[in-house]
C-alpha cells in the first residue's frame, strides 16, 4: 500500500528466473544516502515535480517579491528542495517506527507525488498499524508548526519570510491531505487500524479504508478542478487546466493504491494456507541420457507433472524445465536428451517439503527458477514444484476466487 507521502507494504508472487528487486536501485533513480541502513532514492519523476514547483512558485514570487527578477526562480528551486527535505523527514518518521517494530524497510523513494517508504511487513496489531501511519502526518504537522513559529522571527515580504511561510503552509497541507481517511493515504491506514481494532479482522479494515479511498479519488478528480474554477471566478484558464490534469493524476494514484491495498490484503490472508506439499507435482526420476520422449512417456504413465534427472547412484542432479520442453516439436523429442533441457539442482533449488507461507515465498525469491526439487526430511524426492502453480494460486487469491 502506498500514499503520496507515506508508506508501502506488499507481498509479491515470485518472479521466474529473475533476481529479487526489493533492495535494488529503481530504474534511473539516484542513491542519496543510507540513514539507519535504509537506502534513499530520488526517482526521475522528482525532477519533473521540482521543475513544476520552481515554475509555479517562481511565478507567484513575481507579485510577492517583484524586485528579485530572474533570481526568483533560484529562490523557488530552493523552496522545492526544502519542501522535499520535509517530505523526507515525513518518510523517515515512518521508517524509524517500522524499524522500531522490526518490520524492515527496503528503501525510501522521493518521486512525483511525494515519497514512499517501502516497508517489508505489515504491523502485527492495529495499534502498531495506527502509529506507523500517524507518525508521518504528525511530523509534517510539527514541521509546519515550527515554520509557523519561525515566521514571528523574520520580516514579512522578505525572501526568508516567503520561504518559511511556504514551508509552513505546504507541510500543513501535506499533513491534512495525508490524514484524509482513505487508502492508500496515511489516514486510510489509520482508518484501517480503527476498523481492524473494532472488528478484530484486518481484512474488514482494509476493505472499508479502500472503499473510502475510492470515494476520495472521485472527490479529488471532480473537487479540485471545481475549487480552482471557483477561485478563478468561473473563468477557465491555464491554471484551471493544470489543476484538472494534476487532479486526474492524483485521483488515478489514489484509486489504484486503494485497489492494490485490497489485493495485498487478500494475498496476505492466503499466505498461511500456501503449503508446499499441496502445490508439489508428482515427479518421475530418469537417467540423464534418457531421450526426452521416453522421459515424458514415463511421466504420463505415472500421471506426474515433473521429471527429475538422477546420476548412477540415484541422486537427483537436474530438473527438466517445462517451458523448454514445450518448445521442442513432438517429432524431435525422441532425438533430444532430457539433460539438454534441464537445470542443475543448485542448493537453492532443493526445498524441504514442510515449507509454507512466507517462508516458502522467501525461499522462492532467494533463488528464482521455474522448477524446484521438493524433498522429504530424509532427502528422498517428494516431487517437483512449478513456480507457475504458485503464481496461479496467488493470483486466484488476489482476484478473490
Amino acid at each position: 500500500m502506498s500514499d503520496t507521502t507515506g508508506q508501502q507494504t506488499s507481498e509479491q508472487p515470485p518472479q521466474q528466473d529473475q533476481r529479487p528487486t526489493g533492495s535494488e536501485r529503481p530504474g534511473g533513480a539516484i542513491l542519496m544516502g543510507r540513514p539507519f541502513g535504509v537506502p534513499i532514492y530520488i526517482t526521475p519523476t522528482w525532477f519533473v515535480i521540482a521543475a513544476l514547483i520552481t515554475w509555479l512558485f517562481g511565478s507567484e514570487l513575481r507579485t510577492v517579491l517583484p524586485g528579485l527578477g530572474f533570481a526568483r526562480y533560484l529562490v523557488a528551486l530552493f523552496f522545492a528542495i526544502a519542501f522535499y527535505g520535509s517530505v523526507l523527514v515525513h518518510e523517515l518518521a515512518h521508517t524509524l517506527v517500522a524499524l522500531r517494530y522490526r518490520l524492515g524497510v527496503r528503501r525510501i523513494q522521493l518521486q512525483f507525488f511525494g515519497g514512499v517508504s517501502e516497508i517489508e511487513r505489515e504491523a502485527e496489531t492495529p495499534g502498531r498499524e495506527f502509529w506507523l501511519a500517524f507518525v508521518g502526518p504528525l511530523l509534517s504537522l510539527v514541521i509546519g508548526g515550527l515554520c509557523w513559529g519561525a515566521l514571528q522571527l523574520v520580516r514579512a515580504g522578505t525572501v526568508p519570510g516567503v520561504l518559511i511561510a511556504g514551508l509552513a503552509i505546504s507541510n500543513l497541507v501535506v499533513a491534512a491531505f495525508n490524514l484524509l481517511p482513505g487508502l492508500p493515504l496515511d489516514g486510510g491506514r489509520m482508518l484501517r487500524a480503527l476498523v481492524w481494532g473494532l472488528t478484530g479482522r484486518p481484512m474488514a479494515g482494509t476493505v472499508a479504508a479502500a472503499w473510502a479511498g475510492r470515494v476520495l479519488a472521485l472527490a479529488v478528480l471532480f473537487g479540485l478542478p471545481a475549487i480552482g474554477t471557483a477561485r478563478a471566478g468561473g473563468q477557465s484558464n491555464g491554471d484551471a487546466l493544470l489543476d484538472s490534469v494534476l487532479a486526474a493524476i492524483l485521483a488515478v494514484i489514489i484509486w489504484n493504491g486503494a485497489g492494490a491495498a485490497v489485493r495485498n490484503a487478500r494475498l496476505k490472508a492466503v499466505l498461511p494456507a500456501l503449503d508446499l506439499r499441496t502445490l508439489t507435482r508428482r515427479a518421475v526420476t530418469v537417467a540423464s541420457d534418457t531421450p526426452l520422449a521416453e522421459a515424458l512417456r514415463q511421466a504420463r504413465e505415472a500421471q506426474a507433472g515433473g521429471v527429475v534427472l538422477v546420476d548412477g547412484g540415484g541422486q537427483p542432479t537436474a530438473l527438466v524445465k517445462e517451458a523448454a520442453v514445450l518448445q521442442i516439436p513432438e517429432q524431435r523429442r525422441p532425438w533430444v536428451a532430457a539433460a539438454a533441457l534441464a537445470r542443475a539442482i543448485e542448493p537453492g533449488l532443493r526445498l524441504p517439503a514442510d515449507l509454507a507461507g512466507e517462508r516458502l515465498l522467501a525461499a522462492l525469491r532467494a533463488t528464482p527458477a521455474s522448477e524446484y526439487l521438493v524433498v522429504e526430511p530424509d532427502g528422498t524426492v517428494y516431487g517437483v514444484l512449478a513456480v507457475s502453480d504458485v503464481e496461479r494460486r496467488l493470483a486466484a487469491a488476489v482476484a478473490g476466487r
